[in-house]
């Protein structure tokens, strides 16, 4: 594998203040617009929501791929990333990014290691590193068990 890979994206502006955004590995443009308290149009995303995508993402593949290579079976995933902006002297800008990962386990046995993966993949993400932004990390596991039917 090489140690070098380029990836690109272009948007352009299509009207008033939304746009598109193609990936040259994607099928499918995404429709993109200013937020609504900025006059954007409701039920598009906006460039804020696409970054905390990128970084649920990156986590949600990071942790995916370190699991895959302990050997670490884990039953669901769900992570979500929440920010807030705050105007700044320079406009506005992400005050905190809150990464939640809810990792499900099959037995509580597998706990310390479960978080010892989840705190590796927080250090590993690519997203997470390139932001220059306050980010806060809090794991949730649960135990799955199953009952057996009689």
């Amino acid at each position: 594998m090489s140690e070098e890979h380029a990836y690109r994206v272009a948007a352009w502006w299509t009207s008033g203040r939304t746009g598109l955004a193609k990936s040259d590995s994607a099928p499918n443009a995404i429709h993109f617009t200013a937020p609504a308290e900025f006059g954007g149009m409701e039920g598009r995303w906006t460039p804020e929501e696409l970054l905390l995508a990128s970084v649920a993402s990156c986590y949600t593949t990071t942790l995916r791929a370190i699991a895959g290579t302990a050997h670490f079976d884990f039953t669901d995933l769900q992570v979500e990333a929440s920010g807030t902006v705050r105007k700044v002297d320079l406009g506005y800008s992400f005050a905190e990014i809150i990464v939640r990962p809810n990792l499900k386990i099959a037995s509580a046995t597998e706990r310390d290691r479960a978080l010892d993966l989840l705190r590796r993949a927080e250090k590993l993400c690519l997203v997470l590193r390139a932001l220059g932004t306050n980010v806060k990390f809090e794991p949730q596991l649960e135990i799955v068990t199953t009952e057996a039917t009689v």
